[in-house]
Formats: structure tokens, sequence, C-alpha cells
């Protein structure tokens, strides 16, 4: 059982610390970039768009077109740019269309 401290705690901070005790960042991190995707590229890319995976700093993006991966390809830095603004940190330094 936990100990309690004697001072008081916000909940943002409790949840902080349990984050960073249960090592649960990195799964944080894959959902977040999920859903900062689909925030930065909207529906009309989400709609193609087959599977996205955060490993080591890059980003695995999985796409059923073939013309829009390599439209996409032209704007990756930008892409990269946009998605990290998003998460509000510099989580994503190479982006993989495949």
């Amino acid at each position: 059982m936990a100990r309690r401290n004697k001072e008081e705690s916000t909940l943002g901070d409790v949840i902080k610390d349990f984050i960073e005790a249960n090592r649960l960042q990195n799964g944080l991190d894959k959902v977040s970039v999920k859903e900062a995707w689909h925030n930065v590229m909207g529906n009309a890319i989400s709609k193609y768009t087959t599977a996205i995976k955060l490993e080591r700093e890059v980003l695995y993006v999985q796409l059923s077109s073939s013309v829009l991966r390599e439209e996409l390809s032209y704007g990756k830095e930008k892409i990269i740019k946009l998605v990290n603004e998003e998460l509000g940190k510099d989580l994503i330094k190479k982006i993989i269309l495949r």
C-alpha cells in the first residue's frame, strides 16, 4: 500500500507521478500519436489510413492509397512538424509511409 504524503498534491501531480512510477508514458504517447494524426490530417486522409505505429521516434503510417502515399511523401517534414505541435512535444523525428 502506498504511503501518504503529509502535504497536499493536485490531481494532475498525482496522475503524473502514477504514470512515471508505472512507466506508462510510452503507451500514452502511442495513443496520443494516433489521435494527433487524425486531428492534423483530417477525415479525407484518415479514411485511407489503415495503421499507425510509433517506435523509437519513428512514425509508421500505412495507407491504402498509393497515390496518397506519394503525395504525402513530398511533405514529410511539414507533417512531422504539425503532428509534434499537436502533441505539444518533439516525439516524432522521422515518418515512414507504407
